[in-house]
């Protein structure tokens, strides 16, 4: 069974960092795509930032680009991403996301695992 677990989210003032992680089990991490998207209360869930098997290509929403960075430990099946300067706009619940193509995808049809979500909420 595949399990996708995020951590690290929680409160934090505006201006402030965090770093979310993604333990991913029971699917060969280390040749999936993996993503993080992110869901505001009464919107859609949109595409944050993706990463190959391999990590040589990354993909950031434009309006997030510069302030989050995504990596991967495929030794550890762990998925992050690093949030810096953030703003109360980046309060959602953030999931991370999985599908077996090479290719990054921005679109939440195309990953097929998704894990439970962690809260992230930015204080002013």
């Amino acid at each position: 069974q595949v399990q996708l677990v995020e951590s690290g989210g929680g409160l934090v003032q505006a201006g402030g960092s965090l770093r979310l992680s993604c333990e991913v089990s029971g699917r060969t991490f280390n040749t999936s795509t993996m993503a993080w998207f992110r869901q505001a209360p009464g919107k859609e869930r949109e595409f944050v930032s993706g990463i190959s098997w391999s990590s040589t290509r990354t993909s950031y929403a434009d309006s997030l680009r510069g302030r989050f960075t995504i990596s991967r430990d495929n030794a550890k099946n762990t998925l992050y991403l690093q949030m810096n300067s953030l703003k109360p706009e980046d309060t959602a619940v953030y999931y991370c996301a999985a599908r077996r193509s090479t290719i990054i995808a921005a679109v939440t049809p195309l990953y097929d695992s998704w894990g439970q979500g962690t809260q992230v909420t930015v204080s002013s």
